[in-house]
C-alpha cells in the first residue's frame, strides 16, 4: 500500500509538470509589426557636435526580442547595436559614445561580438566610446566595458564577475522516478556530451572543464588590453568570478571614476576635445525619449501566458551553454 501511494504521487507530480510546460505555452500571440528604422532625437545639450547615448542592458545574446504584448518584433541586441554603430558612423558630427551598461551579462559570443564592435568602431571613426555602469555590469557586461575608453561606474554599480561558467542540469535521476529512460543513439561516446539526460563522465568534465580554461584566457586577454593598469598577474588574483562595489572596482583598477551619467557624459566630451554637444539617442519612431535615462531596452512581454513560466527560457536551462554570466 504504501508503494503504491509513493507512485501515485511521483505520477501526480509529473502531471502538474507536463501541465506546467503545456500551460506555459499556451500563450495568446498578437500580431508583430515590421521593426521601423532608427531615428535620431536630441534630448539635451547644444552645439553642431553630438554625443550618442547606446544602451546594453538586460541578456546580452544574439536572440531576438518581443515586446509590448507582440506588438514589435525587436531585432537581438547584436544586431541593434551593430545597427546604431552603423548609423552613428555616418554621421561625422559625433564625437563621442556613452554606452549604458546594465547586465549581468550573457553568451560568450554575444558579448565578444559585441566588443569587437565597438573596437572596429573605435577604429574607424576616431570616435571617444565610454562606459556608464549603471545597476549592474558583470561579467559579459563588464567584458564590453573594457572596449571603451574610459569607464565610469555609479556610486551603487555592482560589477566584475570576470570568469565563465556552463550551466548544465541532470534531469537522470528525475527521469527514472517518473519512467523515463535515456535512448540516445550516437557515433561516438563524447557525442552528446553535456546532455541533461545523464550524469556528465569525468572525462567529459574535464574537456568541457578545457574549453572553459580557453574561454577565461580570452577574457583575460581582453580585460589586459582594455585596462592596461592592471597587471596580468595580479588580474588573476581578482578575476576568480567574485563580484566587486563600485569603490573596490576603483581601488583595483578596473574602472576609471565613480559617478553618475551626467559625470560620464562630460568625460566623453572631455576625451573627445569639444565643449558643447548635443545629447541623442536613436529611437525606432513609436519609442519616447525625454531625456538621458530614457531607455531603449524597456521590455513587455511578448505573450500573455496563462501562469507566468517562460517556457523557452525553462527549456533552455537545460542545455549546456558556455556563459560569461553572474547569475546568483
Amino acid at each position: 500500500m504504501e508503494q503504491s501511494f509513493k507512485w501515485q504521487k511521483l505520477l501526480y507530480l509529473s502531471c502538474i509538470l507536463f501541465l506546467l510546460h503545456v500551460l506555459a505555452g499556451c500563450s495568446f500571440v498578437l500580431p508583430i509589426t515590421e521593426v521601423r528604422p532608427l531615428e535620431e532625437r536630441v534630448i539635451g545639450g547644444k552645439g553642431k557636435d553630438k554625443v550618442l547615448l547606446v544602451d546594453i542592458s538586460g541578456m546580452i545574446s544574439g536572440k531576438k526580442r518581443l515586446r509590448a504584448f507582440g506588438f514589435k518584433e525587436k531585432p537581438s541586441l547584436i544586431s541593434r547595436v551593430k545597427e546604431e554603430l552603423e548609423k552613428a558612423e555616418e554621421d561625422g558630427t559625433i564625437k563621442a559614445i556613452v554606452l549604458r551598461i546594465n547586465s549581468h551579462g550573457g553568451t560568450v559570443t554575444a558579448s565578444d561580438i559585441i566588443h569587437h564592435e565597438i573596437k572596429e568602431y573605435k577604429k574607424r571613426t576616431k570616435a571617444i566610446v565610454v562606459t556608464q555602469m549603471l545597476d549592474v555590469a558583470t561579467s559579459g557586461g563588464y567584458y564590453i566595458a573594457t572596449a571603451t575608453d574610459r569607464i565610469v561606474a555609479h556610486p551603487t554599480t555592482v560589477t566584475g564577475s570576470i570568469g565563465v561558467v556552463a550551466f548544465k542540469l541532470n534531469a537522470q535521476g528525475l527521469m527514472e522516478k517518473i519512467g523515463l529512460a535515456d535512448e540516445t543513439v550516437k557515433s561516438g561516446d563524447k557525442k552528446d556530451i553535456g546532455s541533461p539526460l545523464r550524469a556528465m563522465t569525468p572525462e567529459e568534465r574535464e574537456i568541457l572543464k578545457g574549453i572553459i580554461n580557453n574561454m577565461y584566457e580570452r577574457f583575460l586577454e581582453v580585460v589586459v588590453e582594455g585596462r592596461k593598469e592592471i597587471d596580468r598577474e595580479r588580474l588573476k588574483d581578482i578575476a576568480d568570478g567574485r563580484i566587486y562595489s563600485a569603490k573596490q572596482a576603483l581601488d583595483l583598477k578596473l574602472i576609471d571614476k565613480i559617478g553618475y551619467l551626467d559625470d560620464a557624459i562630460e568625460l566623453a566630451k572631455e576625451e573627445a576635445g569639444i565643449k558643447d554637444a548635443k545629447i541623442i539617442t536613436y529611437a525606432r519612431p513609436s519609442d519616447y525619449r525625454s531625456n538621458i535615462y530614457s531607455s531603449s531596452d524597456f521590455q513587455l512581454p511578448s505573450t500573455i501566458n496563462l501562469i507566468n513560466i517562460d517556457a523557452d527560457t525553462f527549456m533552455e536551462r537545460f542545455n549546456t551553454r558556455f556563459m560569461y554570466m553572474w547569475m546568483p
